[in-house]
């Protein structure tokens, strides 16, 4: 098994050599947030090359509540603010864009950016700790479902993985869906 400094590179490679922005790459996670219709969900907004949630979101966004992360301090489990198609957005922490204003809201499905991921379930993100964090948290108080959204070739069967790591309970690439 490799280090996760090694995993991590590997994965951004693998996640860039495929990412293609204008590429209509939601269908998959879109399929999947139809039978959750008026469940609050939380999404994330695309960065760098990032596969691009927003388009499921917006249609989840039609029947219930959907919100995005904010940073509020390293070490910190993520807070969710409402979130709705073309509403104002400025830059947050990490230069992840969030609503300019809006309410809190907790979600019970959580769509969340990966590195790279195991059809084990297994997730390996970008070092902080916020989502395994914040699954923690939600996981405590209630059922919580982990959707990561990924491309296909973000797959590595061979995820250094720890304790801490919240798993994924579904994966939605570009290509289908994995049930671990």
């Amino acid at each position: 098994m490799i280090d996760k400094s090694a995993a991590r590179k590997a994965g951004f490679a693998r996640r860039a050599a495929v990412h293609r922005p204008d590429a209509a790459t939601a269908g998959y996670l879109s399929a999947v947030l139809a039978g959750y219709r008026g469940v609050p969900i939380a999404g994330y907004m695309a960065m760098r090359t990032e596969i691009d949630p927003t388009p499921a979101m917006a249609e989840a966004a039609a029947h219930g509540p959907v919100g995005v992360p904010v940073i509020t301090a390293k070490g910190q489990p993520l807070r969710f603010r409402l979130w709705e198609p073309d509403c104002a957005m400025i830059a947050g922490d990490f230069g992840a864009q969030i609503p300019a204003t809006g309410d809190w809201m907790i979600p019970q499905i959580l769509i969340v950016p990966l590195v790279a991921f195991s059809r084990t379930g297994g997730r390996l993100g970008y070092g902080g700790g916020f989502y395994d964090r914040t699954l923690q948290q939600l996981r405590a108080c209630g059922p919580v479902m982990a959707v990561g959204f990924a491309y296909g070739a973000q797959e590595d069967p061979d995820l250094p993985l720890e304790p801490t790591d919240q798993p994924l309970d579904l994966i939605v690439t570009e290509q289908g869906i994995i049930t671990p």
